[in-house]
Protein backbone atom coordinates (compact mmCIF):
# COMPACT_ATOMS: atom_id res chain seq x y z
CA UNK A 1 0.00 0.00 0.00
CA UNK A 2 2.83 2.39 0.82
CA UNK A 3 4.12 1.88 -2.73
CA UNK A 4 0.80 3.02 -4.21
CA UNK A 5 0.78 6.12 -2.01
CA UNK A 6 4.35 6.96 -2.96
CA UNK A 7 3.62 6.55 -6.67
CA UNK A 8 0.56 8.77 -6.34
CA UNK A 9 2.54 11.55 -4.67
CA UNK A 10 5.24 11.31 -7.33
CA UNK A 11 2.87 11.39 -10.32
CA UNK A 12 0.86 14.29 -8.92
CA UNK A 13 4.01 16.23 -8.14
CA UNK A 14 5.29 15.83 -11.70
CA UNK A 15 2.11 16.64 -13.64
CA UNK A 16 1.99 19.99 -15.42
CA UNK A 17 -0.99 22.16 -14.47
CA UNK A 18 -0.21 25.22 -16.57
CA UNK A 19 -2.87 24.18 -19.10
CA UNK A 20 -6.00 22.46 -17.84
CA UNK A 21 -8.64 21.23 -20.29
CA UNK A 22 -12.10 22.76 -20.17
CA UNK A 23 -13.75 19.43 -19.27
CA UNK A 24 -12.31 20.02 -15.79
CA UNK A 25 -14.88 22.80 -15.29
CA UNK A 26 -17.75 20.82 -16.81
CA UNK A 27 -17.56 17.91 -14.39
CA UNK A 28 -19.62 18.28 -11.23
CA UNK A 29 -16.96 17.16 -8.78
CA UNK A 30 -19.42 17.23 -5.87
CA UNK A 31 -20.92 13.92 -7.03
CA UNK A 32 -19.89 10.85 -5.04
CA UNK A 33 -19.21 8.69 -8.09
CA UNK A 34 -17.88 10.07 -11.37
CA UNK A 35 -16.78 8.18 -14.46
CA UNK A 36 -14.73 9.54 -17.36
CA UNK A 37 -14.60 7.60 -20.64
CA UNK A 38 -12.32 8.27 -23.55
CA UNK A 39 -10.07 6.80 -26.18
CA UNK A 40 -6.58 5.79 -25.21
CA UNK A 41 -4.16 8.73 -25.31
CA UNK A 42 -6.62 11.64 -25.01
CA UNK A 43 -5.59 12.70 -21.49
CA UNK A 44 -7.70 10.83 -18.92
CA UNK A 45 -4.74 10.17 -16.60
CA UNK A 46 -3.57 13.78 -16.79
CA UNK A 47 -7.08 14.93 -15.90
CA UNK A 48 -7.04 12.91 -12.66
CA UNK A 49 -3.57 14.02 -11.64
CA UNK A 50 -4.35 17.67 -12.37
CA UNK A 51 -7.54 17.40 -10.35
CA UNK A 52 -5.52 16.39 -7.29
CA UNK A 53 -2.66 18.83 -7.74
CA UNK A 54 -4.69 21.90 -8.64
CA UNK A 55 -7.88 21.45 -6.62
CA UNK A 56 -7.51 18.78 -3.92
CA UNK A 57 -3.91 19.14 -2.84
CA UNK A 58 -1.26 16.43 -2.89
CA UNK A 59 -2.09 15.22 0.63
CA UNK A 60 -3.02 11.87 2.24
CA UNK A 61 -6.70 12.78 1.69
CA UNK A 62 -6.31 12.20 -2.07
CA UNK A 63 -4.99 9.12 -3.83
CA UNK A 64 -4.42 8.33 -7.51
CA UNK A 65 -4.15 4.64 -8.40
CA UNK A 66 -3.95 2.85 -11.74
CA UNK A 67 -5.88 -0.41 -11.57
CA UNK A 68 -3.42 -2.23 -13.80
CA UNK A 69 -0.87 -2.04 -10.95
CA UNK A 70 0.56 -5.40 -9.84
CA UNK A 71 -0.53 -4.62 -6.27
CA UNK A 72 -4.02 -5.76 -7.26
CA UNK A 73 -2.78 -9.25 -8.08
CA UNK A 74 -2.91 -10.01 -4.35
CA UNK A 75 -5.25 -7.28 -3.04
CA UNK A 76 -8.74 -6.10 -3.85
CA UNK A 77 -10.12 -2.67 -4.56
CA UNK A 78 -12.12 -2.94 -1.34
CA UNK A 79 -8.88 -3.59 0.56
CA UNK A 80 -7.48 -0.38 -0.88
CA UNK A 81 -10.58 1.67 -0.04
CA UNK A 82 -10.78 0.30 3.51
CA UNK A 83 -7.12 1.12 4.20
CA UNK A 84 -7.44 4.56 2.59
CA UNK A 85 -10.62 5.63 4.39
CA UNK A 86 -9.40 4.46 7.81
CA UNK A 87 -6.39 6.75 7.38
CA UNK A 88 -8.45 9.81 6.55
CA UNK A 89 -8.79 9.36 2.79
CA UNK A 90 -11.60 11.28 1.11
CA UNK A 91 -10.89 11.34 -2.64
CA UNK A 92 -10.01 8.14 -4.51
CA UNK A 93 -9.15 8.54 -8.21
CA UNK A 94 -8.97 5.27 -10.12
CA UNK A 95 -7.38 5.00 -13.57
CA UNK A 96 -7.79 2.22 -16.16
CA UNK A 97 -10.79 0.75 -14.33
CA UNK A 98 -11.52 -1.66 -17.17
CA UNK A 99 -8.29 -3.52 -16.32
CA UNK A 100 -9.80 -4.64 -13.00
CA UNK A 101 -11.78 -7.93 -13.02
CA UNK A 102 -15.51 -7.45 -12.39
CA UNK A 103 -14.95 -3.73 -12.07
CA UNK A 104 -18.68 -2.72 -12.20
CA UNK A 105 -19.46 -4.77 -9.09
CA UNK A 106 -16.33 -3.54 -7.33
CA UNK A 107 -17.18 0.12 -8.03
CA UNK A 108 -20.77 -0.44 -6.89
CA UNK A 109 -19.45 -1.92 -3.62
CA UNK A 110 -17.25 1.13 -3.07
CA UNK A 111 -20.24 3.38 -3.53
CA UNK A 112 -22.44 1.38 -1.18
CA UNK A 113 -19.87 0.57 1.54
CA UNK A 114 -18.04 3.90 1.83
CA UNK A 115 -20.65 6.69 1.78
CA UNK A 116 -18.13 9.40 2.76
CA UNK A 117 -15.67 8.51 0.00
CA UNK A 118 -15.73 10.32 -3.34
CA UNK A 119 -14.61 8.13 -6.22
CA UNK A 120 -13.60 9.13 -9.74
CA UNK A 121 -12.77 6.42 -12.27
CA UNK A 122 -11.56 6.50 -15.86
CA UNK A 123 -11.75 3.88 -18.53
CA UNK A 124 -11.79 3.03 -22.19
CA UNK A 125 -14.29 4.58 -24.58
CA UNK A 126 -15.71 1.03 -24.74
CA UNK A 127 -16.66 1.21 -21.06
CA UNK A 128 -20.26 0.25 -20.31
CA UNK A 129 -21.86 1.11 -16.99
CA UNK A 130 -25.17 -0.62 -17.70
CA UNK A 131 -24.66 -4.14 -16.39
CA UNK A 132 -27.11 -6.81 -15.35
CA UNK A 133 -25.25 -7.57 -12.11
CA UNK A 134 -24.11 -4.07 -11.17
CA UNK A 135 -26.05 -1.28 -12.80
CA UNK A 136 -23.95 1.84 -12.22
CA UNK A 137 -26.14 4.06 -14.37
CA UNK A 138 -28.15 5.17 -11.32
CA UNK A 139 -25.01 5.87 -9.29
CA UNK A 140 -22.28 7.18 -11.57
CA UNK A 141 -22.28 10.48 -13.40
CA UNK A 142 -20.51 9.76 -16.69
CA UNK A 143 -18.50 12.14 -18.89
CA UNK A 144 -16.77 11.59 -22.22
CA UNK A 145 -13.44 13.18 -23.04
CA UNK A 146 -12.25 13.74 -26.60
CA UNK A 147 -8.85 14.64 -27.97
CA UNK A 148 -7.71 18.25 -28.12
CA UNK A 149 -9.75 20.74 -30.10
CA UNK A 150 -7.91 23.28 -32.23
CA UNK A 151 -8.69 25.86 -29.54
CA UNK A 152 -7.04 23.73 -26.86
CA UNK A 153 -4.05 23.07 -29.10
CA UNK A 154 -3.52 26.81 -29.52
CA UNK A 155 -3.89 27.38 -25.79
CA UNK A 156 -1.15 24.83 -25.12
CA UNK A 157 1.29 25.79 -27.85
CA UNK A 158 0.75 29.55 -27.99
CA UNK A 159 -0.03 30.14 -24.29
CA UNK A 160 -3.39 31.69 -25.16
CA UNK A 161 -6.58 31.54 -23.11
CA UNK A 162 -9.27 31.18 -25.76
CA UNK A 163 -12.73 30.16 -24.56
CA UNK A 164 -15.21 27.84 -26.25
CA UNK A 165 -17.51 29.30 -28.88
CA UNK A 166 -21.06 28.03 -29.45
CA UNK A 167 -22.08 26.88 -32.92
CA UNK A 168 -24.90 29.44 -32.91
CA UNK A 169 -22.35 32.22 -32.36
CA UNK A 170 -20.13 30.97 -35.19
CA UNK A 171 -23.11 31.04 -37.54
CA UNK A 172 -24.18 34.56 -36.56
CA UNK A 173 -21.04 36.36 -35.29
CA UNK A 174 -18.14 35.00 -37.28
CA UNK A 175 -16.56 38.42 -37.90
CA UNK A 176 -16.48 39.27 -34.19
CA UNK A 177 -14.97 35.86 -33.43
CA UNK A 178 -12.23 36.36 -36.01
CA UNK A 179 -11.56 39.88 -34.68
CA UNK A 180 -11.06 38.58 -31.14
CA UNK A 181 -8.83 35.64 -32.06
CA UNK A 182 -6.69 37.52 -34.57
CA UNK A 183 -5.73 39.98 -31.82
CA UNK A 184 -3.71 37.18 -30.22
CA UNK A 185 -2.74 34.68 -32.92
CA UNK A 186 -2.81 33.96 -36.64
CA UNK A 187 -4.99 30.81 -36.61
CA UNK A 188 -3.99 29.64 -40.09
CA UNK A 189 -0.31 29.68 -39.12
CA UNK A 190 -0.67 26.63 -36.88
CA UNK A 191 -3.61 24.83 -38.47
CA UNK A 192 -1.56 22.33 -40.49
CA UNK A 193 0.44 21.44 -37.37
CA UNK A 194 -2.77 20.63 -35.53
CA UNK A 195 -4.01 18.46 -38.39
CA UNK A 196 -0.76 16.47 -38.33
CA UNK A 197 -0.10 16.02 -34.61
CA UNK A 198 -2.27 18.28 -32.44
CA UNK A 199 -5.21 16.07 -31.46
CA UNK A 200 -3.49 13.82 -28.93
CA UNK A 201 -2.03 15.64 -25.88
CA UNK A 202 1.07 13.44 -25.84
CA UNK A 203 2.49 15.52 -28.71
CA UNK A 204 3.92 17.69 -25.91
CA UNK A 205 6.29 14.82 -25.06
CA UNK A 206 8.05 15.24 -28.41
CA UNK A 207 6.85 15.65 -31.96
CA UNK A 208 9.52 13.32 -33.35
CA UNK A 209 8.12 10.47 -31.24
CA UNK A 210 4.48 11.29 -31.96
CA UNK A 211 3.84 8.97 -34.93
CA UNK A 212 5.38 5.98 -33.18
CA UNK A 213 3.40 6.67 -30.02
CA UNK A 214 0.15 6.93 -31.98
CA UNK A 215 0.91 3.63 -33.72
CA UNK A 216 1.36 2.04 -30.30
CA UNK A 217 -1.91 3.54 -29.06
CA UNK A 218 -3.77 2.19 -32.08
CA UNK A 219 -2.28 -1.28 -31.64
CA UNK A 220 -3.22 -1.38 -27.94
CA UNK A 221 -6.80 -0.42 -28.75
CA UNK A 222 -7.11 -3.20 -31.33
CA UNK A 223 -5.07 -5.90 -29.63
CA UNK A 224 -5.98 -5.32 -25.97
CA UNK A 225 -9.14 -3.29 -25.51
CA UNK A 226 -11.32 -4.93 -28.15
CA UNK A 227 -10.59 -8.50 -26.93
CA UNK A 228 -10.97 -7.39 -23.29
CA UNK A 229 -14.13 -5.30 -23.59
CA UNK A 230 -15.87 -6.62 -26.71
CA UNK A 231 -14.80 -10.27 -26.52
CA UNK A 232 -13.20 -10.11 -29.95
CA UNK A 233 -11.08 -13.22 -30.43
CA UNK A 234 -7.43 -12.27 -30.92
CA UNK A 235 -7.35 -14.39 -34.07
CA UNK A 236 -9.75 -11.89 -35.67
CA UNK A 237 -7.76 -8.78 -34.74
CA UNK A 238 -5.75 -8.88 -38.01
CA UNK A 239 -9.06 -8.73 -39.91
CA UNK A 240 -10.07 -5.62 -37.97
CA UNK A 241 -6.68 -4.06 -38.72
CA UNK A 242 -7.24 -4.82 -42.38
CA UNK A 243 -10.64 -3.11 -42.30
CA UNK A 244 -9.11 -0.04 -40.63
CA UNK A 245 -6.31 0.14 -43.18
CA UNK A 246 -8.71 -0.08 -46.13
CA UNK A 247 -10.85 2.67 -44.66
CA UNK A 248 -7.81 4.85 -43.94
CA UNK A 249 -6.52 4.52 -47.48
CA UNK A 250 -9.94 5.34 -48.96
CA UNK A 251 -11.32 8.04 -46.64
CA UNK A 252 -13.80 9.53 -47.14
CA UNK A 253 -15.08 6.01 -47.72
CA UNK A 254 -18.53 5.13 -49.06
CA UNK A 255 -18.66 1.45 -48.18
CA UNK A 256 -19.92 -1.36 -50.36
CA UNK A 257 -20.38 -3.84 -47.52
CA UNK A 258 -20.83 -6.95 -49.66
CA UNK A 259 -17.75 -6.18 -51.75
CA UNK A 260 -15.65 -5.34 -48.69
CA UNK A 261 -16.72 -8.45 -46.78
CA UNK A 262 -15.79 -10.64 -49.77
CA UNK A 263 -12.42 -8.89 -50.10
CA UNK A 264 -11.53 -9.46 -46.45
CA UNK A 265 -13.18 -12.86 -46.17
CA UNK A 266 -15.62 -12.26 -43.33
CA UNK A 267 -19.38 -12.35 -43.01
CA UNK A 268 -21.29 -9.16 -43.77
CA UNK A 269 -22.70 -8.87 -40.25
CA UNK A 270 -19.26 -9.44 -38.75
CA UNK A 271 -17.87 -6.61 -40.87
CA UNK A 272 -20.65 -4.28 -39.72
CA UNK A 273 -19.86 -5.18 -36.12
CA UNK A 274 -16.18 -4.38 -36.73
CA UNK A 275 -17.07 -0.96 -38.17
CA UNK A 276 -19.23 -0.29 -35.13
CA UNK A 277 -16.42 -1.30 -32.75
CA UNK A 278 -13.93 0.90 -34.60
CA UNK A 279 -16.24 3.85 -34.08
CA UNK A 280 -16.62 2.99 -30.39
CA UNK A 281 -12.84 3.05 -30.02
CA UNK A 282 -12.67 6.47 -31.71
CA UNK A 283 -10.63 5.24 -34.65
CA UNK A 284 -13.25 5.92 -37.32
CA UNK A 285 -16.32 8.13 -37.61
CA UNK A 286 -19.31 6.43 -39.23
CA UNK A 287 -21.84 8.77 -40.84
CA UNK A 288 -25.43 7.75 -41.47
CA UNK A 289 -28.27 9.43 -43.30
CA UNK A 290 -30.29 9.19 -40.09
CA UNK A 291 -28.55 9.15 -36.69
CA UNK A 292 -31.58 7.87 -34.77
CA UNK A 293 -31.63 4.25 -33.68
CA UNK A 294 -28.13 3.37 -34.89
CA UNK A 295 -26.99 -0.14 -34.04
CA UNK A 296 -23.92 -2.18 -34.82
CA UNK A 297 -25.56 -3.93 -37.77
CA UNK A 298 -26.59 -0.73 -39.54
CA UNK A 299 -24.50 0.07 -42.59
CA UNK A 300 -22.76 3.46 -42.44
CA UNK A 301 -23.28 5.64 -45.49
CA UNK A 302 -19.87 7.32 -45.28
CA UNK A 303 -16.77 6.72 -43.16
CA UNK A 304 -14.00 9.06 -42.02
CA UNK A 305 -11.06 8.49 -39.73
CA UNK A 306 -11.93 9.86 -36.30
CA UNK A 307 -9.29 12.57 -36.50
CA UNK A 308 -6.71 13.89 -38.95
CA UNK A 309 -3.68 12.75 -36.90
CA UNK A 310 -4.62 9.14 -37.60
CA UNK A 311 -4.44 9.77 -41.34
CA UNK A 312 -0.79 10.83 -41.15
CA UNK A 313 0.07 7.61 -39.32
CA UNK A 314 -2.19 5.06 -41.00
CA UNK A 315 -2.27 6.36 -44.59
CA UNK A 316 -0.11 9.40 -45.21
CA UNK A 317 -0.64 8.98 -48.95
CA UNK A 318 -4.31 9.84 -48.34
CA UNK A 319 -3.77 13.15 -46.56
CA UNK A 320 -4.94 15.39 -49.37
CA UNK A 321 -6.26 18.69 -48.10
CA UNK A 322 -9.87 18.02 -49.10
CA UNK A 323 -9.92 14.85 -47.04
CA UNK A 324 -8.27 16.58 -44.08
CA UNK A 325 -10.74 19.45 -44.14
CA UNK A 326 -13.76 17.16 -44.03
CA UNK A 327 -12.22 14.89 -41.38
CA UNK A 328 -11.43 17.92 -39.22
CA UNK A 329 -14.96 19.30 -39.51
CA UNK A 330 -16.59 15.95 -38.71
CA UNK A 331 -14.29 15.45 -35.72
CA UNK A 332 -14.79 18.86 -34.14
CA UNK A 333 -18.58 18.87 -34.64
CA UNK A 334 -19.28 15.30 -33.53
CA UNK A 335 -18.27 15.89 -29.90
CA UNK A 336 -21.31 17.99 -28.95
CA UNK A 337 -23.46 17.81 -32.08
CA UNK A 338 -25.12 15.19 -34.25
CA UNK A 339 -23.70 14.94 -37.75
CA UNK A 340 -25.21 13.04 -40.65
CA UNK A 341 -24.45 12.31 -44.28
CA UNK A 342 -26.98 14.34 -46.29
CA UNK A 343 -28.34 13.79 -49.77
CA UNK A 344 -27.09 17.28 -50.69
CA UNK A 345 -23.91 18.83 -49.26
CA UNK A 346 -21.14 17.31 -47.15
CA UNK A 347 -22.67 17.28 -43.64
CA UNK A 348 -25.99 17.87 -41.93
CA UNK A 349 -25.64 19.05 -38.32
CA UNK A 350 -28.32 18.63 -35.64
CA UNK A 351 -30.84 17.83 -38.40
CA UNK A 352 -30.96 21.55 -39.11
CA UNK A 353 -27.83 22.96 -40.76
CA UNK A 354 -26.24 21.92 -44.04
CA UNK A 355 -22.50 22.41 -44.59
CA UNK A 356 -20.26 22.35 -47.64
CA UNK A 357 -16.52 22.08 -46.93
CA UNK A 358 -13.87 23.56 -49.23
CA UNK A 359 -11.11 26.05 -49.87
CA UNK A 360 -11.29 29.81 -49.98
CA UNK A 361 -12.54 29.78 -53.58
CA UNK A 362 -15.53 27.59 -52.71
CA UNK A 363 -18.67 29.26 -54.06
CA UNK A 364 -22.18 29.26 -52.62
CA UNK A 365 -23.69 27.90 -55.82
CA UNK A 366 -24.49 24.52 -54.26
CA UNK A 367 -26.32 26.02 -51.28
CA UNK A 368 -28.22 28.81 -53.01
CA UNK A 369 -31.80 29.11 -51.79
CA UNK A 370 -31.13 27.18 -48.56
CA UNK A 371 -30.97 29.67 -45.69
CA UNK A 372 -29.80 26.98 -43.25
CA UNK A 373 -26.80 26.07 -45.40
CA UNK A 374 -23.21 27.30 -44.93
CA UNK A 375 -19.74 26.94 -46.38
CA UNK A 376 -16.83 26.09 -44.07
CA UNK A 377 -13.88 27.45 -46.04
CA UNK A 378 -10.19 26.83 -45.41
CA UNK A 379 -7.39 29.41 -45.84
CA UNK A 380 -9.46 32.45 -44.89
CA UNK A 381 -9.20 34.54 -41.72
CA UNK A 382 -12.58 36.21 -42.21
CA UNK A 383 -15.72 34.88 -43.80
CA UNK A 384 -18.64 36.68 -45.36
CA UNK A 385 -22.37 36.06 -45.15
CA UNK A 386 -22.71 32.26 -44.93
CA UNK A 387 -19.06 31.51 -45.73
CA UNK A 388 -17.26 30.78 -42.45
CA UNK A 389 -13.56 30.12 -41.76
CA UNK A 390 -13.08 26.39 -41.27
CA UNK A 391 -10.71 26.87 -38.32
CA UNK A 392 -13.46 28.56 -36.28
CA UNK A 393 -15.17 25.19 -35.88
CA UNK A 394 -12.11 24.13 -33.89
CA UNK A 395 -13.29 26.43 -31.08
CA UNK A 396 -16.51 24.55 -30.36
CA UNK A 397 -15.07 22.66 -27.37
Amino acid sequence: MDTLVEKSFQKVREVDVRTVRSIMDKIDWSDRLIGVRGARGVGKTTLLLQRIKKFLGNTPESLYVSLDNLWFAEHSLLDLADFFVKRGGKFLLLDEVHKYPSWPQAIKNLYDDFPDLKVVFTGSSLLEILNARADLSRRAMMYDIQGLSYREFLNITQKTDFREVALSDILTSQKEISDEILKKVKPLQFFSDYLRYGYYPFFTEGITKFARRLEEVTSLILEVELPLLRNVETAYVPKIKQVLQIVAESVPFIPNINSLSNRIGIHRNTLLSYLYYLQETYLINNLHKDVSGINKLQKPDKIYLENTNLAYVLAEQNTNIGNMRETFFANQLSYNHHIEYPVQGDFRVDKKYLFEIGGKSKTSRQIEGNHSAYIAADNIEYGFDRKIPLWQFGFLY
